[in-house]
């Protein structure tokens, strides 16, 4: 995300990450969520912020989640099963479960059938929100894997030439493994923009880019603009307008719809219809590399190709040419040592919170 949809350092406060995740974890424990489950939803948003993905970090989903436990919309104490199996494929019934504590188990069933036979992939259905879906791609790479992650829910984003929301943002995420370079890791949503960094840059109190958004007929909006009220405007997919593009993200994002929902059996919200905290539809793939090459020669090719597009000259004015996954790296080396640079709104939020259920404040860094 480029430094201007970053909090800026007058409004932000530097906190250590450890100190987050522990207190990220226990708020989501005081809403009955077992300690085991807790600890692995914190996790997936603390490496969000990590790694600088701020709109998919604590801001925005705490108190996102800890509203829905209240409602009934999440389920604290889900009772998580496999409806099919083969030896390569698993389809899973959230139970309305918090996907990113739930996630990491859809991935790993994923992997050890890979380990079998080569590929494995794994459908979740009626659960809740996913995170940052590159989250789980990392983990099948993190086991000499490719993978993929893609989540559908919501009503967000317009069909091309479309005036009502069909589609969430849809995002798609893939990672590989590296031997020197950073990994691959590509997280994106199909739409032109994930929901949550509107939400971040109004919290910043800055316009939003030309082409982000569209108004409440489905019609692109072309320059900057002030973000409308909710309800007030949609997002298009991915190219905004149909001259740019924005069929392939239409494409892209239909595509998520099929293999996450129609795949393990269930409608997509745009037939189903859709309310808030609504169960999402998850896709979890991973390719196992020994199976089609040597794993060495896989990751010394990548280094290769990574170098190559890293090493590119700049077009004039661009500092330098990056590749899915550098930033998120480079974001990483300086979050661990220096902290998260967190809204102070989002700081005394926490606080309070860990206040109330007798947790210690959050460390600054």
């Amino acid at each position: 995300m480029p430094t201007r949809y970053k909090v800026p350092p007058e409004l932000q406060v530097r906190v250590r990450h450890q100190s987050v995740r522990s207190t990220a974890a226990k708020i989501l424990h005081s809403a009955g969520v077992p300690v085991a489950e807790a600890d692995e939803a914190a996790d997936v948003l603390v490496t969000a912020d990590v790694r600088g993905i701020d709109s998919h970090g604590v801001s925005n989903h705490v108190p996102l989640y800890m509203e829905y436990y209240g409602t009934g919309a999440l389920n604290p104490r889900p009772n998580w099963s496999v409806s099919r199996e083969t030896r390569s494929t698993a389809t899973i019934d959230a139970d309305k479960g918090l996907g990113i504590a739930l996630g990491r188990r859809a991935m790993q069933i994923a992997v050890d059938k890979a380990k079998d036979v080569g590929m494995g992939v794994v459908t979740m259905s009626n659960s809740g929100h996913l995170g940052a879906v590159g989250h789980f791609s990392m983990i099948a790479a993190e086991q000499d894997m490719i993978g993929m992650t893609m989540t559908c829910g919501g009503m967000l984003m317009a069909p091309t030439f479309g005036a009502e929301a069909r589609f969430g943002t849809n995002p798609i995420g893939v990672a590989a493994p590296t031997n020197k370079e950073p990994p691959f890791l590509f997280d994106a949503a199909t739409s032109s923009v994930a929901y949550n960094k509107i939400l971040l840059i109004e919290r910043l109190g800055l316009p939003v880019p030309a082409g982000w958004l569209t108004d409440e007929k489905g019609t692109p909006i072309m320059e900057e603009t002030e973000v409308p009220p909710l309800g007030k405007f949609m997002v298009p997919p991915v190219g905004s307008t149909r001259e740019i593009g924005s069929h392939k993200g239409y494409g892209l994002a239909t595509m998520v719809e099929i293999l996450t929902a129609l795949l393990s059996g269930m409608q997509p919200s745009m037939v189903e219809g859709y309310e808030p905290g609504a169960p999402h539809r998850n896709y979890f793939a991973a390719y196992d590399i020994a199976a089609f090459s040597d794993v060495d020669v896989f990751k010394e090719n990548m280094d290769q190709m990574l170098r190559t597009l890293r090493e590119t000259k700049p077009a004039p004015g661009e500092e330098r040419v990056l590749y899915p996954g550098m930033l998120e790296h480079e974001a990483e080396i300086d979050r661990r040592a220096n902290g998260i640079p967190l809204h102070h709104e989002i700081v005394t939020w926490l606080d309070t919170k860990a206040s109330v259920i007798g947790a210690p404040a959050l460390e600054r860094s």
